[in-house]
């Protein structure tokens, strides 16, 4: 496996060290970069303190995120509004809700289907109400999301290439150890931020791995 949100927590192996079974590979470690991206989100608006949390309750991985987005906005004062969404018409509804419940900025869970098929629909969405947002898979800047902080999906897709040249060769993978990421990647979209009047500070900006313009 690769690109997997959270495998621990996902109840996909028992244990990272030693994952038995026939599965292995490497982890995403989503769960524990939700607090780091609520963390981005406030640098870019400091004063936000309603925020939505968009998320597929269909998908196990969720959860793990779910949970440590609410530690996270409790240790940043925030005020979290957490809304379901399983595919296009629910994601309209919760954008509607956003709304309705004045929220100031939005954070994306790491899902398929949220970021995949329906990835141009909520960064539209998400222009469309003035919502700074962060996201957690880099084809969201791509779509012209504003902020994207995550595991390097390359350098991931890159270390699973390895785990398939050890099995090939006769190891067990549930004698293989699930690898966490080692690299991390932060996305600015710059014509986003312009759009949405938000200057970004000089301190973020010399923290990007890679800037849109």
């Amino acid at each position: 496996m690769s690109v997997v949100i959270g495998p621990l927590e996902s109840g996909l192996v028992p244990s990272l060290a030693r994952p038995g079974g026939n599965i292995t590979g490497l982890s995403m470690m989503a769960p524990d970069l939700v607090g780091k991206q609520l963390e981005l989100l406030k640098v870019v608006v400091p004063n936000v303190s309603r925020v939505a949390l968009l998320y597929n309750p269909a998908n196990p991985g969720s959860a793990p995120q779910v949970r440590e987005a609410e530690v996270a906005a409790r240790d940043l004062g925030v005020q979290l509004h957490l809304l379901e969404a399983r595919g296009p018409q629910e994601i309209d509804r919760a954008f509607a809700a956003m709304t309705s419940e004045r929220v100031g900025a939005l954070v994306v869970l790491v899902d398929a289907i949220l970021g995949l098929n329906q990835r141009s629909q909520i960064v539209a969405l998400a222009a469309e109400r003035r919502l700074p947002a962060v996201y957690g898979i880099r084809e969201y800047a791509e779509a012209g999301g504003l902020l994207v902080y995550s595991a390097n999906q390359l350098d991931v897709e890159r270390r699973a290439a390895l785990y398939v040249d050890k099995i090939l060769k006769g190891a067990k993978p549930g004698d293989l150890p699930v690898e966490q990421p080692t690299k991390f990647q932060l996305i600015l979209n710059l014509k986003t931020a312009e759009a949405l009047g938000l200057t970004l500070p000089p301190t973020l900006l010399s923290q990007a791995d890679e800037m849109i313009r």
